[in-house]
């Protein structure tokens, strides 16, 4: 059968790292994810209030083809300003796109960042004109490893679950013929990531070796049309956002790469009721890392690449939700009754 790989993370696929900082006074915090090397990437916006930084630049028929990180981040409009400090930290590493080399002339880091909106999750938000978030980037990336915190950590640590606290969540598959995929989410949804009425994960379905509680599906489910459970009450116009990235090793093109992209968000609305709402920022990123020289993937493949990588990111919202922690007046499922 299919199993995680050895980590159960997204840092899974070769040459995938992920950061954390978190800011317990403020509430809030940034995950990194970086290359070893530029990689293509792509992206898929879904959701109705997003909040983002270059991601038109990852469209396949523009010029920039590869990123040097990703940035996703609470705090709302100031959380873009973290790819501000992850750019400026690899700018003077020599990273960074140039159309061409030319002395005296620095290069362009291609940062790519969504953010999710934490800011009335009850921190200190009193920085006046210095927010956190280009410090937080730049520490962020500083921490960058294979292993990684999840739960109350990173762009998760002041999200919210629908009415239950959130959290950032990962998850990784290897097939029998050796294809990896890697997802990972920050999960501040509108809708509830429960089936209501009990401690059932919409993800249950999907979940491998009880990695987030192994509470088992029951047949006797059934669900009222309009019943979304502890979706949040008083949802806000840009205040609801889940934020996955999805990678594969695989040699993807930039077209093929926004078709994963694509195929992956299906893996919030597996996982989240409602998902992808006028109130929600939902987005998606898609990385390739497969060495240049190999060929790419056939139709065929692609597609049961971007079916992993839907279940891979459902799992990895459960496990966001599941390894989050009370926080403030924000519960999470582990102290979680159903009404």
């Amino acid at each position: 059968m299919n199993q995680p790989g050895p980590n159960n993370l997204i840092t899974d696929i070769v040459g995938v790292r992920v950061g954390n900082a978190n800011d317990e006074n403020v509430r809030t915090g940034v995950t990194v994810i970086i290359c070893d090397e530029p990689a293509i990437a792509a992206v898929d916006v879904r959701g109705g209030g997003p909040g983002t930084r270059e991601t038109d630049a990852l469209n396949p028929e523009n010029l920039v083809e590869r990123i040097d990180a990703l940035v996703i981040s609470g705090g709302s409009a100031y959380g873009l300003g973290a790819a501000d400090g992850v750019a400026s930290v690899l700018g003077a590493q020599g990273r960074g796109f140039a159309l061409m080399d030319t002395p005296g002339v620095p290069r362009s880091p291609i940062v790519p960042s969504a953010i999710l909106y934490d800011l009335a999750n009850g921190g200190d938000k009193n920085w006046g004109e210095t927010p956190p978030y280009n410090a937080l980037g730049r520490q962020a990336l500083k921490n960058a490893s294979t292993g990684f915190s999840l739960g109350n950590a990173g762009a998760g640590y002041g999200a919210m679950a629908g009415s239950l606290k959130g959290g950032l969540g990962s998850a990784s598959i290897v097939t029998n013929d050796g294809v990896t995929v890697g997802a990972l989410a920050a999960v501040n949804s509108f809708g509830s990531v429960l089936v209501p009425g009990t401690r059932h994960f919409w993800a249950a379905p999907y979940e491998v070796g009880g990695e987030f509680g192994g509470v088992p599906w029951s047949e006797d489910i059934h669900v009222a049309a309009d019943d979304w459970g502890a979706a949040k009450i008083n949802p806000g116009t840009r205040q609801n956002t889940t934020l996955g990235v999805v990678a594969v090793s695989a040699n993807l093109s930039s077209s093929q790469a926004r078709r994963l992209a694509i195929m992956a968000q299906d893996g919030l609305a597996r996982a989240i009721r409602p998902a992808h709402s006028p109130f929600d920022g939902d987005i998606v990123f898609a990385i390739t890392t497969g060495a240049k020289n190999t060929p790419h993937p056939d139709e065929f493949m692609l597609a049961r690449l971007g079916s992993l990588a839907a279940d891979c990111l459902a799992r990895a919202v459960a496990r966001g939700a599941y390894e989050a922690r009370n926080l403030g007046d924000a519960i999470a499922w582990n102290d979680f009754i159903p009404e």
